[in-house]
């Protein structure tokens, strides 16, 4: 079994989740499969990463954060999980974090998916999931473009505003809606970082900023 690159894999980071839903689970129970499959293997485990009581809606998960940028660092071959719907909250999540383990030359591991990017067949399902993620791109392009047209169809100036000019009730109302940072910022006219500001300390992210 080999990373992206083609090296064998030999050392490979768990990694578990149980969030606040699931009542009584204990994380042991994905670890101890993991262990078990990395075990068969003759994998060495580097560590074991275990988010509690983190729910899977999170961007931001501790352990999850710290295990991408130790694969940046390549500390291990590979990323074991027990299942898609513990490590990723989402296909765009799951997309862009396969993307960053591929261009770190990790591979990937789902147990009970099924899914191996440490095999030919695994391999070639990643390259599915690329062909997906480009394809994902292109369409966000296009809303994007779509976006700003509509903008200005109905007198919006496109551009940078001023912090009295942001309508963070709006922002709120997109991001609700599914819409991305990127989207967000183009229907708006607010750059994301300002729209992410707002989203979070509406009232005076400055201030925030500050704190």
């Amino acid at each position: 079994m080999t990373t992206p690159n083609g090296d064998t894999v030999k050392t490979v980071a768990l990694y578990a989740r149980v969030s606040t839903a699931d009542k009584g689970q204990d994380p042991q129970m994905q670890l101890r499969e993991l262990r078990l499959h990395a075990q068969a293997h003759g994998w060495t485990v580097h560590d074991e990463y275990v988010d509690h009581g983190v729910s899977g809606s999170k961007d931001s998960r501790p352990a999850l954060n710290r295990l991408m940028e130790d694969a940046k660092a390549r500390k291990f071959d590979a990323v074991a999980c027990w299942k898609l719907d513990r490590f990723s909250r989402s296909l765009r999540m799951l997309i862009n974090s396969l993307e960053v383990l591929a261009a770190s030359k990790v591979a990937f591991v789902s147990l009970r998916d099924n899914l191996d990017l440490t095999t030919a067949a695994g391999v070639l399902m990643f390259q599915m999931i690329g062909a997906f993620a480009q394809f994902e791109r292109a369409l966000t392009s296009e809303r994007v473009r779509a976006g700003l047209k509509n903008a200005v169809a109905k007198g919006k100036t496109l551009g940078r505003k001023s912090r009295t000019d942001v309508d963070a009730g709006e922002i709120r109302t997109l991001r609700a809606a599914g819409k991305s940072w990127r989207e967000i910022s183009a229907i708006t006219g607010v750059p994301r970082s300002t729209c992410q500001r707002f989203a979070e300390c509406p009232t005076n992210p400055a201030k925030s900023s500050a704190a």
